[in-house]
């Protein structure tokens, strides 16, 4: 029986071990034939399917949507993927919004803040504890 190891398969895609073994018990990695031995052996398959995680990842899918794409991976719905994509580019548009309102509170508070003084007349603390906008 031919075929990679776990470690090999690791090395090869930059995932960690413990990673692998993960994605096998959550059904994202088909699990692989075994060794007599009890050794895993992994084919060409399990990179690419690798390969797929980690980019779905660092797109922002979650483990569940990648779940759902590798489904829709071997369809025949290209629309489907299309419109998991766009669901996924609407939920990042709209934290980007949340996080751009996040920064401008932040900046709101930071700008009321003199850098001196007593910390209990500080804008920034007085604004966290009462909820309240910081004074001018």
């Amino acid at each position: 029986m031919s075929g990679m190891t776990i470690g090999r398969l690791a090395k090869a895609t930059g995932v960690n071990i413990d990673t692998i073994r993960y994605y096998e018990r959550e059904r994202l990695l088909a699990e692989p034939q075994r060794r007599p031995s009890g050794y895993r052996v992994y084919d060409d398959s399990a990179v690419e399917r690798l390969h797929f995680i980690r980019r779905a990842k660092q797109l922002g899918f979650t483990l569940t949507e990648i779940g759902e794409l590798l489904e829709l991976s071997s369809g025949t719905d290209m629309s489907a993927v299309r419109a998991a994509a766009s669901a996924k580019l609407d939920d990042v548009e709209r934290r980007i919004r949340e996080l751009q309102s996040v920064r401008r509170g932040l900046k709101t508070v930071i700008d009321a803040c003199p850098g001196h003084g007593d910390p209990h007349q500080c804008p920034i603390i007085q604004s966290l504890s009462a909820g309240a906008p910081p004074a001018d």
